[in-house]
């Protein structure tokens, strides 16, 4: 199980870069040692652990701040999307001058996993201090089916 990277736009197509990772890491690294706790608008993906329990996998997001409402898990083929949205609470106009620093981050924030060894259908989700957990069992491995055959 292993989470889905989006391609990097370049020119007029999408291709794949193998180094943009490395490219983003040393980015950050050394261009912006803080990361982005100073960066006003730059929304950070929401971090996830993911546990091998035998017959299931366990996932568990860190989404603090959200209603359950505002969270979104979607299966499609075999790629699971968690989706969350945070609305700023400076959005309005009487409350934006009471303000005098906004720090918190809003927005949309969203991922992707590749579920392909997963039974889609027993998924099992809860949220609950801030934090998803998805309980996901492990698809069924068929044994290879035996046969007999006679001899004409």
């Amino acid at each position: 199980m292993f989470e889905i990277r989006p391609y990097r736009r370049h020119g007029n197509g999408m291709t794949y870069n193998p180094f943009s990772e490395m490219e983003d890491f040393e980015r950050r690294f050394f261009g912006e040692p803080f990361g982005s706790f100073f960066r006003s608008g730059d929304i950070a993906e929401f971090k996830t652990d993911i546990t091998d329990e035998g017959d299931s996998y366990v996932l568990k997001a860190d989404l603090p701040g959200f209603e359950k409402n505002d969270i979104h898990i979607d299966l499609s083929d075999n790629t699971l999307t968690i989706s969350a949205e945070r609305h700023s609470e400076h959005e309005e106009k009487d409350k934006k001058e009471k303000y005098v620093r906004v720090e918190r981050s809003y927005g949309k924030y969203s991922r992707q996993f590749d579920i392909s060894a997963v039974d889609a259908d027993g998924i099992k989700a809860k949220y609950e201090n801030g934090v998803l957990k998805l309980t996901m069992p492990k698809k069924q491995k068929s044994l290879p089916e035996t046969k007999h055959l006679d001899i004409d």
